[in-house]
């Protein structure tokens, strides 16, 4: 993705761009699970950035866990 210098300002698109990003990715789930696409659709590079992104997200999901389903007691 080629960058412009322009003063430090991008007009907000770096966040629009970082909630797109996460738009394409729950696209992209809604698509297998439908079984509209498979993974093995997408181009190998693809493939490992979805695959790190899930991981990544899923280890942060582990973090932020804060109610345990442990007890099984529904709040």
């Amino acid at each position: 993705m080629a960058t412009q210098d322009n003063g430090g300002l991008d007009n907000g698109f770096s966040k629009l761009d970082l909630e797109f990003v996460r738009v394409l990715e729950d696209l992209i789930d809604a698509l297998i699970a439908n079984g509209a696409l498979r993974l093995t659709d997408l181009p190998p590079h693809a493939q490992r950035k979805l695959t790190e992104r899930k991981r990544h997200r899923a280890k942060l999901s582990e973090h932020l866990d804060l109610l345990s389903d442990e007890d099984g007691q529904i709040i």
